[in-house]
């Protein structure tokens, strides 16, 4: 291997780490902007998920066509009939949940494993489900790929929840459905909270906050919201 050859390669290798390093600021910079202007300004302000929200690459759970997009106020399709949410809403269903460092939390519907993500930076011991097994192992990959092998991913159907790991302090449902499934309200603790878009599919739904106390429900209406609809059909996609 000669000389020149191996100035040849270190000049890449330089001009790359130059355009990665760039490029990392770049996204940086944008994260900033998606929380000062999408999500603080529209009110939500607790510091654990701000500060989680700035942490987590938004643009490594975005197909690759789509990574200039990443830090917009919009959800965006990842495949197979799925999005990921807009960050407004991720960080408003979060908030909503009250989440402390310690708490057992279940998530119906993974996605790309954004949300995921975003709860176990906030400390947050983490079990998520997925109807659409590429999607649950490609989210795996990425999640222990970026640092979060503690995140327990399953394939499966998210409405029966998870009652092996039962029960939970919180549960987040990123789908909708026309009813509350009754596997999830057994399975969440005694002053536990779930949030979930309740009505039908492709429309507007109500995104609806519900508290366990008694084993009843108490509800708060968190607004409009429309969401891909929960699926049953366990798929091998």
């Amino acid at each position: 291997m000669n000389k020149k050859f191996l100035i040849t390669i270190l000049i890449v290798w330089i001009i790359f780490a130059l355009i990665s390093s760039a490029d990392a600021e770049q996204y940086d910079q944008e994260r900033q902007l998606m929380v000062e202007k999408q999500i603080k300004q529209r009110g939500i302000v607790d510091p654990q998920l701000l500060d989680a929200m700035l942490k987590v690459p938004r643009h490594l759970f975005v197909p690759e066509n789509l990574t200039l997009m990443a830090y917009n106020d919009t959800p965006l399709p990842i495949g197979y009939g799925q999005t990921i949410s807009q960050p407004y809403i991720v960080a408003l269903m979060t908030e909503s949940l009250n989440v402390k460092k310690g708490f057992k939390v279940l998530e119906i519907g993974t996605g790309s494993g954004y949300q995921a993500a975003v709860l176990a930076e906030m400390g947050c011991q983490v079990f998520t489900i997925e109807v659409i097994k590429i999607l649950a192992d490609t989210a795996q990959e990425r999640l222990k790929h970026l640092g979060y092998p503690e995140i327990n991913v399953q394939w499966g159907d998210g409405y029966f929840g998870w009652k092996e790991e039962a029960p939970f302090d919180s549960i987040i449902v990123t789908c909708a459905i026309d009813h509350v499934p009754p596997p999830l309200i057994e399975q969440l603790k005694e002053g536990g909270k779930m949030v979930i878009p309740v009505g039908p599919p492709y429309s507007l739904q109500t995104l609806w906050l519900f508290t366990k106390e008694q084993d009843q429900l108490t509800s708060e209406n968190l607004g409009e919201v429309i969401f891909v609809p929960l699926l049953r059909e366990v798929r091998e996609e």
